[in-house]
């Protein structure tokens, strides 16, 4: 049988329906709408569309965005300054710095000049401090949109046994992070699972991950994942996004559908739900600082 499908399209499209309704209700209270500013250095064709998107999805959840486009031979410190002026303009409430940036500019200094209260991406090490301690400011986005993908599927966490393939700031660490702790007023998010982090040099790899009951997918290596590596009836989230010869590719190998219970396909899964709870955590900036 083959697997059901966790489609993260269909699930942004419900959760922007409700993010609009919370921006609605905070138009009616009189509050500003919640500003996004995305800074684009260069032209990098998936950057390009990539801010074309959330731009888009801004747009339609009735948040205010606005792009700033910079030219690929922009200096660090121009980018700065950009940085400092978003910083304190009142009216955005998340900085959103496209990544990767040319040579010459040094991809930690900008995430760090960046104010921790609009890193919306949660980039910022405050913020991932504040994560790693069960605090968050703000969760980020793709691993919290590969969250919301399991449990709004009605895919149980607590206890259970998951391996992330993959340990990269953005995804690997952070889901693993927020899948490890307990879930706490603070921390709602929170998997409460028995977690295991490995990647392409873990001794044994197949028989690693074939003891997921959720196996998470985001080493970046097309196909990487076969059905042997796959235990029967798991949960498999495919966050890689690997474009070969024109066409997006994820970590899993199409055959392992025969074998998964749950498949999140590429593209259409995990995709959506980051743009999407980049809107989220937009919203919740609003909120802590214009209350």
């Amino acid at each position: 049988m083959a697997a059901q499908r966790l489609d993260g399209k269909a699930l942004a499209t419900t959760m922007r329906s409700e993010i609009a309704a919370r921006v609605t209700e905070r138009a009616r209270a009189g509050k500003r709408a919640p500003g996004l500013a995305a800074v684009l250095v260069g032209e990098d064709p998936a950057s390009q569309q990539y801010v074309k998107n959330k731009h888009k999805a801004c747009q339609d959840a009735g948040l205010a965005s606005t792009v700033h486009r910079l030219p690929a031979s922009t200096t660090q410190a121009e980018l700065l300054e950009l940085v400092g002026r978003l910083n304190a303009d009142p009216a955005v409430h998340g900085i959103l710095v496209q990544l990767p940036l040319p040579k010459q500019i040094d991809d930690g200094a900008i995430i760090r000049a960046v104010s921790p209260n609009k890193d919306v991406d949660c980039f910022h090490p405050e913020n991932v401090g504040l994560l790693m301690t069960g605090y968050p400011r703000f969760y980020p986005c793709t691993p919290h949109g590969v969250l919301q993908l399991l449990t709004r599927n009605g895919i149980a966490l607590s206890g259970k046994e998951i391996v992330v393939l993959g340990r990269s700031n953005i995804v690997g660490k952070p889901v693993a992070v927020m899948l490890m702790q307990k879930a706490t007023a603070t921390n709602p998010a929170a998997g409460d699972a028995t977690v295991t982090v490995a990647h392409t040099r873990t001794k044994n790899l197949a028989d690693v991950c074939r003891r997921a009951d959720v196996l998470i997918a985001a080493a970046g290596v097309p196909g990487v994942i076969t059905p042997d590596m796959v235990k029967p009836g798991a949960a498999v989230v495919d966050v890689g996004t690997n474009n070969v010869d024109g066409r997006w590719l994820g970590d899993v190998h199409k055959d392992v559908e025969s074998v998964a219970g749950w498949l999140s396909p590429v593209p259409g899964g995990v995709g959506p739900m980051t743009i999407t709870m980049l809107l989220y955590n937009t919203l919740d900036a609003a909120k802590q600082i214009d209350g």
